[in-house]
């Protein structure tokens, strides 16, 4: 069986088995099963149907169970872990998967061992390397080449992969995390190494104790490791969220922490960071297929002006930076970006993932383990430093700049590193430079910073959930997988949310973001779901109508900016609903809006402009041409508004006036619309061959093609005729002009 299928039939009885539609997902488990090698599989699926047919049979025969609904709960329960099991079964032997290797490579040493299955603490193959480890005196720091730190390393290495490739944990998992939490052992980042793993084995196989232990994990409140066990359990949660509500356990204990504040806005940071993700592709294409070709072409004068030493900002509040300013004064759209992309960053936005995945290639990051692994300034990689000729005498600042750098992930940190080791000399000589710098300003960065009891958790999740990101977009193990990144990202609508984060102020908070960051569609669902209960909230409505708006669905938009209208009467409102409306072709209602809205606003140049547009549309040139004036008025060196103005002169067959502001927008960039419509006036005078000359202009400017040249043509053939020119001359002059461009 094709693994893809495999993956998508598991799926599909998930989905079943939670709509209640048992007999259908029993009969794709029973295909699966052929699949499988296991004799207790097949076993284990008789007596699911056997129990199924007989409860069945008791109901129809009326027999009042009063254990019916125990029952048929423990059943769904089975079914989806045979399922998973069956999966499991199917991908061990077909798949190839580096997972199953790892995992058949463990279980064979174990059967060297004379055992065959893990049942205690004891059966653990690295028992004797545990109970080493813990007997050993705390203060003991040994030698990173030493045996003992080899062996610890090993040891760390086979807990990890224990608690990954485990399908089940039984009594031997739980003292193991038992010990690990309590023995005082283990360092933060191993145990968040061990917290990574639990949530990687729970993504792979449901089951309610790894949930537990994540809340038990998460409880024991140990900074760094709690962030990743709230962080895994969440991303858990939202994977199964169709099995939630059938294990009631969970959400028991879930809804008993949720009656603390802290705990729930612990989940509310994470679920905003999580859906945050979905920026980071947009992000990823803005700089690469925007500002860094801008930047390129720029690149002489970044060279000449761009002073390391004074572009860091040594103070939160400089503000722009005079040196950006200078060098972009000829690219201010660059520099506004620049800002937004630093604004972005300070939010937690992850910028630099198109920056560091080509630089994911390092033997490093072939061991699956380190693509979790938090940074921290001990690690063997920065011990590797040590011994370069320029980077070693700056090592510790350069780690220390490292590890307390908010905006960077724990994985990136590790390609920069590793990277710095191939620089040229002076290229290293620079980045410690830069990084003793950074140092600087991270101290006083967190010296001015404004008190906030959450900001250290706020980071913590970041930088983890973005290595998360990485490991499901980057990592050669990703098609093992399902990347829980892609699609909508809709936490809001999981169980978990509504048990944890449904509260108006935190649903507000999410729409907010969404309606922020133009995810209209997420945005308008919330924002729906609160106007029910704030039916006089102007403001509700107008954000409801502005999505409406931006999806095109200007009838909705209609109805909403309409009702805000009536609660709070202003001309912002009032301009929407003649953008609507004249968006439905309905121009003169559109107009008269506008002309309320310039009762109110007089000297609003934007209700001037949509004025003057609906005059146009309605061919009252006249009118039009008044409300443009005042336009050229105000903005006297706004060259686009000449265009409207040619044009309506044209229209009104007043040629003269209309080449001399068709003279003055030649002073810009004519468009292919302008030349068309100065072809137009050159035949409206007679002079037709510089008409066809115009109009194959128009065609070669690569803004329109012939096809939709053709189209405008015969669209402004009433206008000509109007205004004088021979109708049986147009099909010629067009025939003469294609024959020209052939």
């Amino acid at each position: 069986m094709e693994i893809v299928k495999v993956i998508q039939l598991h799926r599909r009885i998930c989905q079943l088995v939670s709509e209640k539609k048992i007999k259908q997902s029993l009969d794709i488990l029973s295909k699966m099963i052929v699949f499988t090698s296991s004799g207790d599989l097949h076993d284990d699926y008789e007596n699911i149907v056997m129990t199924y047919r007989n409860m069945l049979s008791y109901t129809i025969d009326g027999i009042n169970d009063p254990e019916r609904n125990k029952i048929y709960l423990k059943l769904i329960q089975s079914i989806l872990r045979l399922s998973d099991r069956v999966r499991q079964d199917i991908l061990s032997h077909f798949s190839g998967w580096h997972t199953y290797w790892v995992k058949q490579q463990t279980e064979k040493e174990l059967r060297l061992t004379g055992k065959s299955i893990v049942e205690t603490v004891d059966d653990l193959m690295f028992k004797s390397e545990l109970d080493e480890w813990l007997k050993l005196s705390n203060e003991i720091n040994p030698d990173p080449d030493s045996e003992i730190s080899n062996k610890h390393k090993r040891l760390i290495s086979n807990i990890f992969n224990h608690l990954w490739l485990t399908d089940y944990y039984g009594e031997a998992e739980e003292s193991l995390i038992s010990i690990i939490l309590t023995s005082g052992k283990f360092r933060w980042h191993e145990a968040s190494l061990f917290t990574s793993a639990l949530t990687l084995s729970s993504l792979r196989t449901w089951q309610t104790e790894k949930i537990m232990y994540l809340l038990d994990i998460y409880e024991a409140s140990q900074e760094q490791v709690m962030e990743r066990a709230l962080s895994g359990l969440i991303l858990n949660l939202h994977y199964y969220n169709d099995r939630i509500l059938l294990y009631p356990e969970i959400g028991k204990r879930i809804k008993k922490m949720s009656r603390n504040s802290k705990f729930r806005e612990h989940c509310r940071i994470i679920v905003l960071q999580t859906i945050r993700s979905r920026e980071t592709e947009m992000l990823a294409r803005k700089l690469h297929d925007e500002i860094l070709p801008q930047v390129a072409k720029l690149k002489p004068q970044i060279e000449e002006k761009l002073d390391l030493d004074n572009i860091l900002p040594r103070e939160k509040t400089e503000g722009k930076n005079p040196d950006w300013a200078a060098m972009f004064n000829d690219s201010e759209e660059i520099f506004k970006t620049m800002e937004d992309l630093t604004r972005l960053q300070m939010e937690g936005a992850d910028v630099y993932m198109s920056a560091f995945a080509n630089m994911k290639h390092f033997d490093f990051f072939k061991d699956f383990q380190n693509w979790f692994v938090p940074f921290y300034p001990d690690h063997e990689t920065v011990n590797e430093i040590y011994r370069d000729e320029i980077l070693g005498p700056g090592t510790n600042e350069l780690s220390e700049a490292l590890y307390k750098t908010p905006f960077i992930c724990n994985s990136d940190k590790y390609s920069l590193l590793l990277n710095l080791k191939y620089l040229p000399s002076s290229q290293k000589s620079m980045m410690l430079k830069v990084f003793r710098m950074e140092l600087e300003g991270l101290q006083q960065l967190n010296d001015e910073e404004s008190i906030d009891s959450y900001r250290n958790f706020r980071i913590n999740v970041t930088q983890y959930l973005q290595d998360f990101y990485r490991f499901f977009k980057l990592s050669p193990y990703k098609k093992e997988f399902e990347d829980i990144f892609s699609g909508r990202m809709d936490i809001y609508n999981s169980e978990f949310f509504r048990m944890t984060g449904n509260t108006e102020d935190a649903e507000a908070g999410l729409a907010d973001y969404f309606f922020s960051k133009n995810f209209y569609d997420d945005a308008l669902i919330l924002y729906l779901k609160h106007v029910i209960s704030k039916p006089d909230n102007a403001q509700l409505y107008e954000k409801i109508a502005y999505c409406y708006q931006e999806n095109a669905d200007y009838e909705d938009a209609l109805i909403y900016y309409r009702r805000a209208e009536l609660i709070d009467r202003k001309a912002w409102t009032l301009k929407k609903i003649g953008l609507c409306l004249r968006r439905l072709g309905r121009t003169e209602e559109a107009l008269e809006y506008y002309l309320q809205a310039g009762n109110m606003e007089p000297e609003n140049i934007h209700t001037v402009i949509m004025t003057a547009h609906c005059y146009l549309d309605l061919k009252d040139y006249d009118q039009a041409l008044k409300n443009y004036f005042r336009v050229e008025y105000r903005e006297p060196e706004n060259l686009k508004i000449l265009r409207p103005i040619a044009y309506c002169y044209f229209a009104l067959g007043r040629f003269e006036d209309s080449e001399k502001y068709y003279d003055r927008l030649s002073a810009g960039k004519l468009t292919a619309h302008d030349l068309i419509n100065k072809g137009h006036l050159a035949l409206c005078n007679g002079e037709k061959r510089v008409a066809v000359d115009l109009y194959r202009q128009s065609i070669s400017s690569d803004e329109i093609t012939k096809e939709q040249f053709i189209t405008i043509f015969a669209g402004d053939q009433e206008l000509l005729t109007s205004l004088g020119v021979n109708p049986d001359d147009l099909p010629i002059l067009l025939d003469y002009l294609l024959f020209s461009i052939a």
